[in-house]
């Protein structure tokens, strides 16, 4: 299996982490999408143009969540419910904003401006961090480690590109101190 990807970013991230946490051996290739070889390896295998995604059994796996789905069904491993996909799609979400306002900077756009595209982005992104915080303090992410991971990732990469103060979020702020010092979250960080 071949996982094709970037070390910053947190989807591609959270696969790893996943691996390492369940003895899984993938060969991880950084990809470069924004070189002319990348590009011409992105297209070949993800029509969606994005990372990561795995070759496994003569076939491309195109997604972080597919990628996981596929993990867990190949090596027997425990599949989401309904409550924690749903988790996930809030913590995709604040990610996916999160990207998008980063694209929108590094294209010289100010994301700070009264805009629908940023306001709707910003109103995205401080709603759906709200509600991870209030599910932090009520727990409902200790029963499923990949929306763990998930987050812990999101979190991490936050403070990467200094896209958003967490401050005022206490429970997640807590949340990432338990993850930060992991083996798992060493061997992956996006600043080595």
């Amino acid at each position: 299996m071949i996982l094709f990807g970037s070390d910053t970013s947190p989807y591609v991230r959270r696969i790893r982490i996943y691996c390492l946490r369940h003895d899984i051996t993938l060969d991880y290739r950084k990809l470069d999408i924004f070189s002319e070889q990348g590009r011409a390896i992105l297209n070949q295998h993800n029509p969606a143009q994005k990372l990561p995604f795995l070759l496994a059994d003569d076939q491309a796996i195109l997604d972080s969540n597919v990628i996981a789905r596929y993990l867990q069904q190949k090596f027997s491993l425990p599949h989401l419910n309904w409550a924690q996909e749903n988790l996930l799609t809030i913590i995709n979400a604040c990610n996916d904003s999160l990207v998008e306002l980063l694209l929108c900077q590094r294209s010289q756009f100010n994301t700070d401006d009264d805009k629908l595209f940023f306001n709707l982005q910003r109103g995205r992104i401080a709603e759906t961090l709200r509600v991870l915080d209030q599910s932090c303090h009520e727990n409902v992410f200790l029963n499923c480690e990949y929306t763990q991971i998930s987050l812990y990732c999101l979190l991490d990469w936050i403070r990467f590109r200094s896209l958003f103060d967490l401050t005022p979020y206490t429970a997640l702020e807590q949340f990432y101190d338990q993850w930060q010092p992991l083996d798992e979250a060493r061997l992956t960080d996006p600043r080595a």
